[in-house]
């Protein structure tokens, strides 16, 4: 079968739910000077986009880059989903060609859902599959562009799932310095989701950062913690 780009975005449009679109712009913060400026949106809820690309796992790298242009986000979305099905089924040259691609066009991947739907899975589950990596995660981490940068954090999801907490939180520690929201709850949530798994890693890290560490930051890696613990926390913070 000869798949197309345009073949996606017809079945995309086919589910597309016009009332949507307004919730989307919102939600995704598409306004004047927001990180999502100017992105547009058909109305596909994640459910229905994730059934839409069913048939079209095998899309051709070509017409996968050309939805990753598109200016309309679903096909974005719909694009990072492919990727994912596409490393998860190949053999080893497959994911490499893969993860050098998203790599490549990084940052295409230009809205939160775009970078947390599928860089775990391909960034992620390469470099951990490759025993190597971090130096790459560390370039990301110090990027200017703010997508690579939470790239750089959600890939370490992967490893907190094989219970290898260390790029957590080294790449963590390069991030506490950020500036943006976003990277704050990313870095927050990747602090959670370690603590679930090695409280006592989470702990140590706070007893070292939590004082000064973003507010937004702190908040979220400690939401887990029982009431008690997290007021001493914020305690922490409120006295730096």
């Amino acid at each position: 079968m000869n798949l197309k780009a345009s073949d996606v975005a017809k079945a995309l449009r086919a589910v597309a739910r016009p009332e949507k679109v307004s919730i989307y712009q919102s939600f995704f913060k598409t306004g004047p000077g927001q990180y999502g400026e100017g992105d547009r949106f058909i109305g596909v809820t994640v459910p229905n986009s994730r059934a839409a690309i069913k048939p079209f796992l095998a899309l051709p790298m070509g017409e996968v880059e050309t939805l990753l242009a598109s200016v309309w986000h679903e096909e974005r979305f719909a694009a990072a989903l492919i990727l994912v099905a596409q490393f998860e089924r190949g053999d080893a040259a497959q994911r490499r060609s893969v993860f050098d691609f998203y790599l490549a066009k990084a940052r295409r991947l230009n809205n939160w859902d775009l970078v947390d739907c599928s860089t775990p899975q391909v960034v992620g589950g390469w470099l951990y599959e490759q025993g190597k990596g971090w130096a790459i995660l560390r370039k990301l981490a110090r990027s200017e562009n703010l997508w690579e940068r939470r790239i750089s954090i959600l890939a370490t999801f992967y490893y907190i799932r094989q219970r290898e907490m260390a790029p957590t939180v080294e790449i963590a520690e390069l991030l506490l310095g950020d500036r943006h929201d976003l990277i704050h709850k990313a870095v927050g949530w990747m602090l959670r989701e370690m603590g679930k798994r090695e409280v006592t890693v989470l702990e140590s890290f706070l007893d070292r950062h939590g004082a000064t560490m973003p507010r937004t930051m702190l908040r979220y890696a400690i939401e887990k913690f029982p009431e008690k613990r997290r007021k001493l926390y914020l305690g922490l913070k409120a006295s730096a």
